[in-house]
């Protein structure tokens, strides 16, 4: 495997997650078509095992993993759907995870993990470092660290997700993808610009977490406090060394959504298409809807999951 993601990575994880990742819906409505006059296509991740993309990446990581790796076991650190990901795939693998979790870690997040069989490791995202807590656990144990963006593997099988919606859709204006720590986008942007090479890539950030925007502008990685957002899993503090040399040469744009927005594109999901999305999967809708992004064409947007407890869920919508 190269040093550079290919269309080709992103084409072999397809086929190392064929028969075991879903092969999720493209959604239509009508009446979201009349509201923003475009024909939107909606990639429903949500659908996907354990309720988001990131198993196609956690998959297609520990899937090359040699014998002697699993059976030492692997490590991840998450606030949730890279979590359940890592968990499920190690399970499917016949390894063992160990996962580095938040305290506040979305409850329905946690213990969707714990149920997939890990052993779950509380930090305090405000103080602590997740990733040197699972590094200093995997150095201890001998597990092998699964990132939940910045890794080659990971991004291709992200990319999977944009291939299957161009394979389905056919070609594409705009591909609308959430950001948090690229490796979503940077797997969707590889796979478009080979499928669909006029596609307009643009990503998109919670007002709060927009250290990818403010990278892209400075023109390097750039850190910022922990966001307070309610799209927990892009609450993110810097992109990925590998996924934000992508994002520059692959992506067009990233746009900024309020927590308001976000509510208002789960909302509109949820009355209209009668599906439930967490706040981080509404964001690149929400793009849509408030303007942030342009809607002209075919319009595909990447719905990226599903995992809001009944609880969290009715509190986002009231608020």
């Amino acid at each position: 495997m190269s040093d550079v993601l290919t269309f080709d990575d992103v084409k072999a994880a397809a086929e190392r997650l064929r028969g075991v990742a879903h092969r999720t819906p493209v959604l239509t409505s009508r009446t979201l078509d009349e509201r923003l006059g475009a024909q939107v296509l909606l990639k429903a991740e949500n659908f996907q095992r354990v309720g988001a993309f990131k198993f196609r990446g956690a998959y297609n990581a520990i899937s090359r993993l040699d014998s002697a790796r699993l059976e030492r076991g692997v490590a991840a650190y998450s606030s949730g759907n890279h979590a359940q990901a890592v968990a499920l795939a190690a399970r499917l693998a016949g390894t063992t995870a160990t996962i580095v979790m938040p305290h506040d870690a979305p409850v329905a997040k946690a213990e969707a993990t714990a149920g997939y069989g890990a052993r779950i490791v509380r930090y305090d995202r405000y103080s602590q470092d997740r990733r040197q807590i699972a590094e200093q656990l995997a150095a201890e144990h001998g597990l092998t660290v699964v990132p939940p963006y910045d890794h080659h593997d990971v991004m291709a099988g992200q990319g999977t997700t944009a291939l299957e919606l161009v394979e389905e859709a056919g070609q594409l204006d705009a591909l609308v993808v959430p950001v948090g720590g690229g490796g979503l986008i940077s797997g969707c942007a590889t796979a478009v610009r080979a499928l669909s090479p006029a596609t307009r890539v643009i990503g998109v950030e919670p007002e709060a977490g927009d250290d990818v925007r403010r990278s892209l502008s400075a023109g390097h990685r750039v850190e910022i406090p922990v966001p307070r957002t309610i799209a927990d899993g892009q609450a993110i503090t810097a992109p990925g060394e590998l996924t934000f040399e992508v994002v520059r040469r692959l992506v067009d744009e990233v746009v900024l959504v309020s927590d308001d927005e976000i509510r208002a594109a789960m909302r509109l999901l949820f009355e209209r298409l009668k599906i439930v999305v967490e706040p981080s999967g509404a964001t690149a809708l929400a793009a849509l809807l408030a303007g942030r992004a342009p809607a002209r064409g075919r319009v595909g947007v990447v719905l990226s999951g599903g995992n809001v407890d009944l609880r969290r869920f009715s509190e986002l919508l009231d608020g």
